[in-house]
């Protein structure tokens, strides 16, 4: 593993328990900044409410860690914006918002738009479709951001179960985002889930940066915050398990289409090549890194080999 990644991986990936609640407070407190999460959400009615009802309970109600909840409905169908009203949250629907510029589907569409709705000096993304939610994705991701000034984006990291398997979820984060970024942003590789659509961000970062309008967007602001503000103004927090309904091969495609793209967009600012690639399993001190060599080597095609060539002839 590249050195700086392996010493950040150590210096700038956290636990739940290494920030308690009352600490996160207290820092909030002492320092004045708010906090917003915003959920992205489009056909999410038998999930949003149950993540809208427990971030109102546990860190609105209870305690007073997050400041606004808003919910921005993406063209649903179904009844997300009345469940998630319901379960206390504002829902703003997407083509409300900026309505000179006509919107266009996609996830990074609606994350780019929540800013002009938000007013958080932190804002916090939490993905709509969740299962088994609990809070300590919020607090886990937001408090080093509030308690330590040199942090601008934390991720939250976890288990991703697919069928009953354990860390078999993330498909495409295995087989397109991650290979990505190990062969050319080498400094990015210790992060465990760089898709995961869970993290906070400064609103000062989140407003430098451009937002590709679909799935390539976690993986887009990852490579612009890298070059924005450096490897050790972001950081990681294992928050558990995440568990979630998993999507079919052609909408994966589709989405490493995306993600492929836009790391051809940014590899145009000059990039590094490492054939080597980082992943991750769980051991008994947390998150553990696995480096192993990618074969680059390639064979030139068949109609330059002589033996095969003289084979045609004869």
């Amino acid at each position: 593993m590249l050195e700086e990644a392996e010493r950040w991986l150590t210096t700038r990936s956290w636990s739940l328990t290494d920030r308690p609640l009352h600490r996160i407070l207290a820092a909030k407190r002492a320092t004045g900044q708010s906090v917003s999460v915003v959920l992205p959400a489009l056909n999410e009615e038998e999930t949003v409410g149950d993540i809208v009802a427990v971030i109102r309970h546990d860190l609105m109600q209870q305690v007073p860690l997050v400041d606004e909840l808003i919910v921005v409905d993406s063209g649903s169908t179904d009844r997300t914006a009345a469940v998630a009203a319901a379960a206390g949250a504002r829902v703003v629907h997407r083509d409300t918002i900026l309505p000179r510029l006509p919107a266009v589907p996609g996830k990074g569409e609606v994350l780019w738009r929540s800013l002009l709705v938000t007013r958080g000096d932190i804002v916090c993304f939490i993905d709509a479709d969740l299962r088994e939610f609990s809070s300590d994705f919020v607090s886990g991701i937001v408090g080093p951001l509030l308690t330590d000034p040199g942090v601008a984006l934390v991720k939250g990291m976890y288990d991703r179960p697919l069928a009953g398997a354990a860390g078999q979820g993330g498909r495409v984060t295995e087989l397109m985002a991650r290979p990505l970024l190990n062969m050319h942003w080498p400094q990015l590789a210790g992060f465990v889930q760089p898709l995961g659509g869970e993290y906070a961000a400064r609103r000062s970062l989140l407003e430098q940066l451009p937002f590709p309008v679909g799935y390539g967007v976690e993986l887009g602001m990852l490579v612009d915050a890298l070059h924005l503000v450096g490897l050790n103004a972001l950081a990681q927090v294992d928050v558990g398990v995440r568990k979630h309904r998993h999507q079919d091969g052609q909408a994966l495609g589709r989405m490493a289409a995306a993600i492929y793209r836009t790391a051809q967009l940014r590899l145009a600012r000059g990039h590094l090549v490492r054939p080597a690639l980082t992943q991750f399993e769980r051991g008994s001190d947390g998150f553990e890194p696995r480096t192993y060599s990618v074969d680059t080597e390639e064979r030139p095609p068949m109609a330059e080999i002589a033996e095969y060539a003289s084979r045609k002839v004869a």
